[in-house]
């Protein structure tokens, strides 16, 4: 069974849990580090569940947190962006993913917004197959420097 919940800042140690074992299984899909994060107090967690206008969902699978995912205000008012999505490996393949990326695209429309964009790390074929199933595509623009100096993560947009 699963089970899907918007965050809160209360809900820090909930976040903070599932992000470092993404930084730490997954680190070169994150333009993040473990490093950076995995001393940080409890403001610095707090502060990034407590964004303005941010939407923070985990989802569940057998009462364990098994997935994240975050929706940001984008500079353009009619663009939310997908973030820091990720689900652990073992609940894979139960449709969090799918869960998750409803959860936020939902949340963009109700927001009003007309597009969701998001970055992927080049080689990370599950989860670009994962967005292009969601109805996303390459825009064309430059993603973020990825942490290695080198690499730029491909960024896809879904129009509603």
């Amino acid at each position: 069974m699963t089970d899907l919940r918007a965050l809160t800042p209360d809900d820090w140690k909930v976040w903070r849990d599932l992000r470092l074992a993404a930084l730490s299984e997954a680190p070169a899909a994150f333009g993040s580090r473990y490093e950076d994060w995995v001393g940080a107090e409890e403001d610095r967690w707090r502060a990034r569940l407590s964004v303005p206008g941010s939407y923070n969902v985990v989802v569940s699978l057998d009462g364990t947190p098994s997935g994240m995912a975050g929706g940001l205000p984008a500079d353009d008012n009619d663009v939310r962006h997908l973030v820091s999505m990720w689900v652990a490996p073992a609940a894979r393949g139960h449709g969090l993913g799918d869960r998750l990326m409803a959860a936020v695209e939902d949340w963009a429309r109700a927001d009003d917004a007309v597009a969701v964009e998001l970055s992927v790390v080049q080689g990370n074929d599950t989860a670009y197959a994962l967005y292009l199933r969601h109805g996303y595509a390459l825009t064309g623009k430059s993603g973020d420097l990825m942490p290695d100096g080198v690499h730029r993560e491909l960024v896809l947009r879904k129009t509603f």
